[in-house]
């Protein structure tokens, strides 16, 4: 199958800089995450990862609805 797709892209002329700027697209996107997720404070991070547990506060919001 990587056979047809192959003779296919060899046809199309420039197609050499589509891998470059998809790993250039990722690798910004990637640090972009790890800045924010470095910059987050302490605080949000803990209620965030505390989320999944609080069950008083799920069934409060399920009983709001």
């Amino acid at each position: 199958m990587l056979k047809f797709i192959k003779h296919n892209l060899e046809s199309i002329s420039g197609v050499e800089i589509y891998p470059i700027i998809s790993l250039l697209l990722f690798f910004t996107v990637f640090v972009t995450m790890l800045f924010f997720v470095y910059k987050m404070p302490k605080k949000n991070i803990d209620e965030v990862s505390q989320l999944p547990l609080d069950n008083n506060n799920n069934l409060n919001e399920t009983n709001n609805e």
